[in-house]
């Protein structure tokens, strides 16, 4: 994909030579007559370089510099002057500028300046990448995110997991059970030994205990072979029991007994076989109200819950959004062959505003499908709301308190939580991100609503334009 170019100058009869030129080189070119026009393009990402007039209607060149390094901080500028010395080339260089250069010009000059400073943005996307890729090798590193509910998950999980015990998982569906499963796997001691996952809720009841126990010959109809069952598959490493909460009622007492013996009995079998195996049990299910109900043996829960790990959604780590957005971002481009750098500021605003009710799962999948009809590089709110409409769980996003009645189905302090972050939200889009207007908009003091603020991990500078 051909470099982008935005063009900021306000002579039009030069801006025109200079854009087709630049046309003829290969680059893709912008235009833009004023500074502000400039700032704007800029804030929306997927620019790789700007050549800036100094002398504009408004603001000047020299004084758009630090807003440009503050919306585009990796996209350099050249600057371009017609009514200076040399002494304001430099003063641009000192406000953040790449290069400059002086009317009149050889194009073949400035070509070879463009050409570097776009090498350089090349190298400096290789050096963070790789970069990124040393200080990610590590297996809780693939998980990501950094908000104060992650920082606690990554704890308890890198303690948790040199532990030789069983672990309980739980979180809504979407939040990464089986990631989480897969790093305990990977930091344990039986790393090296098998990793066997079986979803209790994919298997037919009547298939279910011959899967985790195993058969011997002539068990039932078309057991024409003995077949060793998960745990003795498992043995030496780890075995993931996803969707425990599904797990048949009568089938409990039998698994019960294999967690605490570390013994199975295979179906019409007569010995007990000993296995060695770390169990991992994961489900988006509250277990003590299954235990309350009647559903699930609580001797079995209490046997499970030695350790666990409970995964916050999504709406509750927000500030995980713009890394994540990265990271989605480069898995969609590896695998559709896609270019897409960043998603624009009201893209972004967006996914903050929206309450995930599918988690992770659904954020990765309206990046991809944002990725597939992106522009230009940035993904951008039509665009992702064009996901949202093709993605599971993602019929819209949220436009006001109390969209889509979500609390209805949470326990009353989340629910609460929830439509109190959504009233904040709402009133900071509102209000474009105004904190004394938006606390106005809710009837309580700004001090108030800082505070609000920094319990609910909500960065007002995301809504403001």
């Amino acid at each position: 994909m051909a470099e982008r170019i935005l063009v900021v100058d306000d002579d039009r009869a030069f801006r025109g030579m200079l854009v087709e030129a630049l046309d003829e080189l290969g680059f893709t070119v912008e235009q833009a007559e004023t500074a502000e026009e400039g700032i704007t393009r800029a804030e929306k990402g997927g620019l790789d370089l700007i050549l800036h007039d100094v002398k504009l209607p408004g603001m000047s060149g020299l004084e758009a510099l630090p807003k440009l390094r503050a919306v585009a901080p990796e996209t350099d500028v050249i600057v371009i002057t017609g009514h200076g010395t040399r002494d304001t080339g430099v003063q641009a260089m000192s406000h953040g500028a790449y290069d400059y250069f002086n009317k009149p010009f050889q194009i073949k000059e400035m070509e070879v300046v463009i050409r570097r400073a776009l090498e350089k943005r090349s190298l400096q996307a290789e050096l963070k990448a790789l970069k990124r890729n040393l200080k990610g090798s590590g297996p809780l590193d693939k998980i990501i995110g950094d908000s104060p509910a992650m920082q606690e998950v990554k704890e308890r999980l890198a303690r948790v997991a040199e532990l030789d015990c069983d672990v309980l998982v739980l979180g809504e569906t979407g939040t990464g059970k089986e990631l989480i499963s897969d790093t305990i796997h990977a930091m344990s001691s039986r790393a090296g030994g098998p990793f066997v996952k079986l979803n209790c809720a994919a298997i037919p009841e009547s298939l279910l205990e011959s899967e985790l126990f195993g058969h011997e010959k002539g068990a039932f109809t078309g057991a024409t072979t003995s077949r060793p069952g998960k745990f003795e598959q498992a043995e030496g490493g780890c075995i993931l029991l996803d969707e425990i909460g599904d797990m048949p009622l009568h089938l409990q007492p039998k698994l019960l007994r294999a967690v605490e013996q570390k013994q199975v009995e295979r179906v019409g079998g007569t010995k007990p076989i000993s296995f060695d195996v770390r169990i991992i049990a994961a489900t988006n299910q509250e277990l003590e109200q299954r235990v309350d109900a009647g559903e699930f043996r609580s001797d079995l829960y209490y046997r499970l819950n030695v350790a666990s790990i409970h995964l916050p959604p999504l709406r509750e780590r927000r500030e995980d959004i713009p890394r994540l957005v990265e990271h989605f971002i480069q898995q969609a481009n590896v695998k559709l062959g896609t270019d897409v750098r960043s998603a624009d500021k009201m893209a972004m605003r967006k996914m903050y505003e929206y309450s995930w009710p599918g988690n992770i799962r659904q954020f990765a999948n309206a990046i991809e499908r944002a990725a597939i009809f992106s522009k230009g590089g940035v993904i951008h709110a039509s665009e992702l709301e064009l996901a949202f409409s093709r993605t599971p769980g993602g019929d819209a996003p949220e436009q006001a308190p109390g969209a889509g009645f979500e609390e209805m189905k949470m326990p009353l302090r989340e629910a609460i939580n929830s439509f109190e972050r959504r009233l904040i939200t709402n009133a900071l889009s509102r209000t474009r991100g105004v904190q004394t207007e938006a606390a106005t908009l809710l009837g309580i003091t700004p001090k108030n609503l800082w505070n609000k603020l920094r319990k609910h991990h909500i960065d007002a500078a995301a809504f403001s334009t």
